[in-house]
């Protein structure tokens, strides 16, 4: 991890996200609408809801919204049929994306996706072009200073995690095979044990390295390509060094 801190680059994506507030109810309810299509409206039976609700909560959409959007996933209200799409391609420096999108209309979507990548100093690759560089997995982040290693330890591998790693920051992470994370969820909770970050993610095996105005270029590359309503989650191997 020389050169760069990884609970630092959790903290500027996350403080980047959350400072782009003017579509992210978007992306929320997309999510919810398209988890209820695919699983039920039962979050205790739809794993896959129950973490977009806990995203929805956090991002503070009214309770009515939820509640509509749920129904239009199950049909008892009409709504837009989304479908999700994913692209990926290459930014600055080579650093492989993974773009995951929900539409209704797709030639839009790629011709945006194209568009902004070609922008930036992107390019579009083919399915499955960069997609074997990274491992789905579930993700749980502890700030530093919030559990101890051997409290989260205990209870993660007891649930059925694959890893728990301290930093020398103090920040613990635990991954876990993505059929595993609602149940490592439901444990922590249970232990009382509040995660600042948990998520299934694509973690690149490999990561690059950017620093200077190659860090600001990728920067500008994923803000643009997050500021589409139609983008969901924009995943990445690059990861930004510590001026």
């Amino acid at each position: 991890m020389a050169g760069h801190s990884k609970w630092a680059n959790i903290q500027h994506r996350k403080g980047r996200q959350d400072a782009k507030r003017s579509n992210l109810w978007t992306k929320l309810v997309r999510e919810i609408i398209v988890a209820a299509r695919m699983g039920g409206g039962d979050p205790d039976t739809n794993s896959r809801l129950r973490l977009a609700l806990v995203k929805a909560r956090g991002g503070n959409v009214p309770k009515d919204t939820i509640q509509n959007a749920i129904l239009k996933g199950t049909g008892q209200l009409p709504g837009v049929s989304y479908e999700e799409v994913r692209y990926e391609g290459y930014g600055i420096g080579g650093a492989a994306l993974i773009i995951d999108c929900t539409t209704d209309n797709r030639v839009r979507t790629v011709a945006d996706v194209r568009h902004l990548l070609s922008k930036h100093g992107g390019n579009m690759g083919t399915e499955g072009s960069v997609s074997f560089m990274f491992k789905h997995e579930g993700e749980f982040f502890f700030a530093p200073g919030k559990a101890t290693e051997d409290a989260v330890m205990e209870v993660a591998l007891e649930a059925g995690a694959d890893d728990v790693v301290a930093d020398e920051d103090g920040s613990i992470e635990v991954t876990c095979d993505p059929s595993a994370f609602d149940a490592v969820s439901k444990a922590f909770e249970a232990a009382g044990l509040e995660p600042e970050m948990a998520e299934i993610t694509y973690r690149p095996l490999n990561e690059t390295q950017l620093s200077g105005a190659d860090a600001e270029k990728m920067q500008k590359l994923i803000d643009a390509l997050e500021d589409l309503d139609d983008v969901q989650q924009v995943y990445t191997s690059a990861v930004f060094d510590e001026e």
